[in-house]
């Protein structure tokens, strides 16, 4: 209290030698302060720390004050904030005795700057149990936080608050309100109160126009600039970007064009605010050329704008032009946490670039930038794409937010690296966590099940996709069309595809597929040809379906046919695949010169996927010179998949009695150190997969299976059926190998399911191997005795036995 005194005395005497100047005397600072000087000479320096962003030296400023004030606590809390450093900013003002509404707002906007808007909220409502009273300053602060996540029920309280302060008329309160609504999703409530402001400037408008945009009405966007102009405003640039955004959702960029004359009318083309909607408006429209002509124009460049452009060439798969642009704006003086690094890092994912990938991230690692979502979803992408799951693991667990973003990345890259189990895994822990994925997440998982052929999961998963209504979306009425081909099912795939209400090249080219699968050529044909019907172009991936078709069902001449038209009428170029596919064709039937001309034309080297299909069609024609060739050819390899081709060379020996080549085979094999992949198949019975193996007798009813076998055997018999021992490729007795026949892995899995399931019920079997000759013959046999239809999916193709008959007609 005496202090205080002093301090009175001090302001009588300004006041007496100089009444009309007292004002510029009197520091508002010291008024702060409660008139002690002392502190309000700290909260000055604190300041000019605050402006220096110099964090250290004002916190140890701080601490050493005598006395502090609530001045003080709010420069050091905006220090902190100002930093990013929101926790310790928290801690400050959790200790405050006396918090006025500079310091509720202060930290209100900390967590608005830091995209917490629900803790902003929270801190609102425990604002007002405290009896502060907000301002404008507060209201706007904290609109300023609103997005997707705050519900209508919040910003509605919000605008009643803001009517019973008698705030209703400010300007810039009901600004903040139209914008929070519209971020809000209620546009019906942000029109209610854009009729209702009886005062609007530009960015009300402008706001408007925003969200409108951007929930899709763009009709009602275009009238609000007329009715903006009506009121006698004029565009800003703001209005520009808002209506460029609204002209992106426009077919073609006529609108959008005509925008830019008017934006080069309003002299507003040199604002690179402007300039960069305009970049946008033309790269999302793959208008690759104009982006880059235009961005050669501008006047003013940003970091946005090399990022609209790098991203722009990356969508046209121009690789080269943006690494060489990425490196220019490397060397400028752009923000480097602002790079495009999500955008590189899916390059570095799709190329499976490990090299690139681990630059970028360490050059986002240096800008903090791996802290972004975005870019920590894009490491997570691309390590796993490159197969590098512990790396893409660790990244995936130290992501602040775990959306079902990263959650897809790790299972369709498990999916396409062959993972299937793995990927169905990480989705059942997706789902513990409480997370939905949204159409990619179950496109992906559904083609793990399809890949293992696993129809109860299927079926699942449809279920799954129904209750969260993305059935109608053309990826996963595709991955389900392709599911329930591969899992044996064609006429549910041909139910799923009449039943999509809108189709794309990918579910044409899924059900030209499925019937490619199933050895049906005519509907396979007769799909493309429909595709083709409905105005939509054929990719690679169509030629190699109907290729493939045509090698199960020995169409050569269809298979010619469609190869030449691919670049004679559709102008594609046809890709390794699509020539080892033709090769294929040709070998099936045994024109192994026409194979081998065709070969010598081709612009790259064969390779071990096309030499081993040659080697297995020689094993079928017995030709062995041309084997001999091909597996020379794959012998010279640096690596191989598995020993196949040394298997395959060995059984062609064994079949024509040469069992020292066939020795010798296998002992360059062991030398070599590769190993044959051992057969197996599996069946699902009850939600419960059973792997079997030849000769397996560790399944808990073992005994009931070779019972039902060997009662299967006496029926065959009855039946006709002879075993065909050259199947059997070892020189042991012809008892020996008649008896190994029985118990292959896919008879074993036909009759577990036989004692399993009930009469008449289909069966589905699948297998990683091709199946024997033998095994075909007898599965046909069974079909007929059991009188069900039996499925076999095995590595080359589908199988459906159905009374005594094959579906491929023995052409396999």
């Amino acid at each position: 209290m005496k202090q205080w005194n002093t301090h009175m005395v001090v302001v009588k005497r300004f006041y007496c030698t100089n009444s009309k100047n007292v004002a510029k005397l009197v520091d508002a600072r010291s008024v702060k302060t409660g008139f002690d000087l002392e502190t309000s000479r700290y909260n000055f320096q604190l300041k000019s720390f605050l402006r220096r962003s110099e964090l250290s030296q004002a916190r140890q400023l701080f601490d050493q004050m005598p006395w502090k004030n609530t001045c003080s606590v709010n420069i050091m809390i905006s220090c902190y904030l100002k930093h990013g450093n929101l926790s310790y900013a928290r801690e400050l003002f959790d200790e405050m005795s006396d918090r006025t509404a500079v310091s509720w707002t202060i930290i209100i906007g900390g967590y608005a700057r830091s995209n917490q808007p629900m803790e902003a909220f929270n801190l609102y409502v425990e604002m007002l149990r405290t009896g502060k009273n907000p301002d404008h300053v507060t209201i706007a602060t904290l609109l300023s936080s609103c997005d997707d996540k705050i519900t209508k029920k919040d910003v509605y309280q919000v605008h009643a608050h803001v009517t019973k302060m008698g705030l209703a008329s400010d300007l810039a309160v009901c600004n903040s309100l139209l914008d929070s609504y519209c971020k809000s999703r209620c546009l019906d409530l942000g029109f209610q109160l854009f009729e209702a402001m009886t005062i609007k400037d530009t960015i009300t408008f402008n706001t408007l126009m925003t969200g409108f945009s951007k929930e899709g009405y763009d009709e009602q966007a275009i009238k609000l600039v007329s009715e903006m102009q009506h009121y006698g405003f004029r565009p800003s640039d703001f209005t520009f970007a808002a209506l460029l955004r609204v002209c992106v959702g426009f077919d073609g960029t006529s609108l959008g064009r005509q925008v830019h004359g008017q934006v080069i009318k309003a002299n507003f083309v040199k604002d690179v605010f402007v300039g960069n909607a305009l970049l946008d408006l033309y790269s999302k429209h793959d208008l690759v050329e104009d982006v880059r002509k235009f961005f050669d124009e501008m006047g003013e460049l940003d970091g946005v704008s090399y990022n609209i452009v790098i991203t722009s060439y990356v969508w046209d798969g121009q690789v080269q032009e943006c690494l060489e642009l990425f490196r220019e704006l490397q060397l400028s003086n752009f923000s480097r946490r602002n790079f495009p690094f999500s955008t590189l890092l899916s390059v570095a994912a799709n190329m499976q670039d490990m090299e690139m990938g681990r630059q970028i991230h360490t050059q986002a690692i240096m800008t903090t930038a791996e802290l972004d979502i975005q870019v920590g979803n894009a490491l997570v992408d691309m390590y796993a794409k490159c197969g590098r799951f512990n790396e893409a693991n660790v990244v995936f667990e130290k992501l602040a937010i775990k959306s079902f973003v990263p959650w897809t990345a790790m299972i369709s890259a498990h999916v396409q690296q062959g993972l299937n189990d793995e990927a169905l895994n990480l989705f059942n822990e997706m789902r513990k966590e409480y997370i939905c994925g949204d159409q990619a997440t179950f496109a992906s998982t559904v083609r793990a099940a399809a890949n293992l052929a696993l129809l109860s999961l299927g079926k699942q998963l449809h279920s799954c996709i129904i209750t969260t209504g993305f059935l109608s979306n053309v990826f996963c009425g595709s991955a389900l069309l392709d599911m329930y081909a591969k899992c044996g099912s064609l006429k549910d795939s041909i139910a799923i595809f009449k039943d999509m209400p809108e189709r794309n090249t990918i579910s044409w080219n899924a059900m030209i597929s499925a019937y490619a699968q199933n050895g049906d050529g005519e509907a396979t044909l007769r799909s493309f040809q429909e595709m083709i019907e409905s105005g939509l172009q054929p990719d690679h991936v169509s030629f190699l379906g109907v290729l493939t078709s045509c090698s199960h069902s020995g169409r050569v001449d269809e298979a010619l046919d469609c190869f030449n038209s691919m670049s004679r009428i559709f102008k594609l170029t046809p890709r390794k695949e699509h020539y080892a596919s033709l090769v294929d064709v040709l070998c099936r039937r045994g024109r192994f010169k026409e194979a081998e001309t065709l070969i010598t034309q081709m612009p790259f080297e064969p390779d071990e996927i096309m030499w081993t299909i040659i080697l297995n069609s020689c094993r079928i024609h017995k030709n062995q010179d041309f084997a001999k060739k091909a597996a020379d050819e794959l012998f010279k390899l640096e690596s191989l998949r598995d020993g196949a081709a040394y298997v395959t060379m060995s059984n062609i020996y064994a079949e024509a009695g040469d069992w020292e080549h066939t020795a010798k085979v296998k002992k360059a094999m062991r030398e070599r150190g590769v190993r044959k992949v051992p057969a197996y198949s599996w069946v699902e019975i009850d939600r419960k997969v059973h792997v079997f193996t030849a000769n397996d007798r560790t399944h808990p009813l073992n005994e009931e299976i070779r019972r039902k076998i060997d009662y299967l055997g006496e029926r065959m018999e009855d039946e006709g059926y002879k075993p065909d021992i050259s199947c059997v490729l070892q020189n042991v007795s012809d008892g020996l190998k008649t008896e190994s026949l029985k118990y292959h892995s896919e008879r074993l899995a036909i009759a577990f399911a036989l004692i399993s399931t009930a009469e008449g019920s289909p069966i589905l079997v699948m297998k990683n191997l091709r199946a024997c000759v033998d095994c075909h013959a007898a599965i046909k046999v069974i079909s007929k005795i059991v009188q069900r239809e039996i499925t076999v999916r095995d590595s080359s193709r589908f199988h459906l036995f159905k009374n005594g008959a094959c579906s491929c007609g023995d052409y396999w």
